[in-house]
């Protein structure tokens, strides 16, 4: 009947340690990275926007320029009917029929002077937005600008980056499937919670290497022992001893 290995300690220690120091690696590209991803992302989302933008500014001024279109045919149709009364007016019978139609006229020169004022205002309000959608482009064409920037800046280093990134992936995978689960799950879950991804750490000058806080010698002596996992008291960081921790190295 085959036996399942009980690995030591140690060896468990060594195990957790190896993929920390390889997902430390990969830390270490994403840091490369820094705020990029996100930076290029924020751009993207931002020229999404003012084209969103400039969009309703079009649709604004298509409906600027109906208006005005109605408005010129309502004017013309007003100057139509005033010729047609003018014309009226040189076969009137009586002075009832004249000032009925000189009334007519006088709306109808209303309607004309209204239509102009209507006109005027939309072709201000047109001039407004046209004047808002350059000024929408300028600030498109400037995003564009850093955004390119910043994308030949991320391709850069992805380019440069990728194959080792790849590579660590693999390792990172294939070094979980050598740690204990349940170190494992205590591994991924105090990784996540510290910004710089470190659940194993060794003592340095005597102190935690993740919160630097002293630890005492006999835990010091205990931690060097390998017969049980320890971790900090202070942040809850699995503890390895320097020499352990010089002792596993992982290869790109």
């Amino acid at each position: 009947m085959a036996t399942v290995k009980d690995f030591s300690v140690e060896e468990k220690l060594a195990a957790v340690l190896a993929l920390q120091k390889i997902d430390s690696k990969i830390d270490e590209i994403k840091t490369m990275k820094g705020e990029l991803p996100m930076e290029v992302k924020d751009l993207e989302d931002e020229i999404e926007g003012l084209q969103v933008r400039m969009n309703n500014i079009d649709a604004e001024i298509e409906s600027i320029n109906t208006f005005i279109e109605g408005k010129n045919t309502a004017k013309k149709d007003a100057q139509a009917l005033i010729k047609k009364y003018e014309k009226q007016q040189d076969n009137v019978k009586n002075n009832r029929e004249f000032e009925a139609i000189n009334k007519e006229i006088e709306m109808q020169e209303l309607e004309v002077k209204l239509n102009d004022k209507h006109i005027k205002d939309a072709t201000y309000e047109q001039r407004d937005r046209t004047n808002s959608r350059l000024k929408t482009e300028e600030k498109v064409k400037d995003v564009e600008e850093s955004l390119n920037v910043k994308r030949a800046e991320l391709e850069k280093i992805s380019l440069d980056t990728e194959k080792e990134e790849a590579i660590l992936a693999e390792k990172s995978n294939e070094a979980k499937e050598k740690v204990d689960p349940r170190l494992l799950t205590a591994y991924e879950r105090i990784r996540s919670s510290y910004r710089n991804g470190l659940a194993v750490v060794p003592i340095l000058r005597d102190s935690c290497g993740g919160c630097f806080n002293v630890i005492p010698p006999q835990r010091q002596s205990e931690i060097r022992q390998h017969k049980k996992i320890i971790v900090c008291e202070h942040c809850g960081r699995i503890l390895v001893d320097s020499d352990l921790h010089d002792k596993v190295n992982v290869k790109a």
